[in-house]
């Protein structure tokens, strides 16, 4: 029995449910968005808001919420969008220059260092520095769920995208599902039965105006 234990185990041991809200949060924070299964983003989207929540004491001069937001939401290296492009045209060996220091320590802040053009930038500290405080006097309520009308592909399962509010972005395919065969064949016969009753109804007012 589960009585008491909340929350979707999602068909996934402990430790690989926590990779995976990690994974999808990390990216949350890195697009704004996120595409994944309905059920995936409603286990997620609490996840990401309490880390919005953790995010916004770090921003305060909590150091215990700092610590814990890089415990739950660990640590990686991002791109900016605008070096996306430069940085996937680059050599391995240039790619671990802009990701790491000489030194062996990740590049935290973004500022371009040692004759880069660019470096990567700290998932926490974009957390941090510019997600919780677009939130500042927001009480909760910081992503949003839409679900998209067509199915993933191979299994048909429900689809749908997590969003940062004030980030919004159309999904793109947010479209009616097509109507099934039999819902087409249903619409027929309706469309049939109408238009029956109406031919069976115009002899009747023409007989009433023929009368007057």
């Amino acid at each position: 029995m589960r009585h008491l234990v909340a929350g979707r185990k999602l068909n996934r041991t402990t430790e690989h449910r926590r990779a995976m809200l990690r994974n999808l949060a990390q990216n949350l924070f890195e697009h704004g968005q996120v595409e994944t299964t309905l059920p995936k983003a409603k286990a997620a989207r609490p996840f990401c808001e309490r880390l919005i929540t953790l995010a916004r004491r770090a921003k305060a001069g909590d150091l215990h919420a700092r610590r814990r937001v890089e415990s739950l939401l660990g640590d990686r290296a991002v791109i900016h969008k605008d070096h996306q492009e430069a940085y996937e045209e680059m050599p391995l060996a240039k790619r671990a220059k802009v990701l790491r220091m000489r030194s062996g320590r990740r590049h935290r802040t973004g500022r371009a260092r040692g004759g880069l053009k660019f470096t990567a930038d700290s998932i926490v500290r974009r957390l941090i520095e510019e997600v919780a405080p677009q939130y500042e006097g927001r009480p909760g309520g910081y992503t949003r769920i839409i679900r998209l009308g067509t199915g993933r592909v191979g299994d048909n399962a429900p689809r749908a995208v997590l969003q940062l509010v004030g980030q919004e972005q159309s999904p793109g395919s947010v479209t009616r599902p097509e109507k099934t065969a039999r819902r087409k064949r249903a619409d027929a016969r309706y469309k049939a039965a109408a238009q029956a009753v109406k031919k069976a109804a115009q002899p009747k007012a023409e007989g009433q105006t023929s009368a007057e």
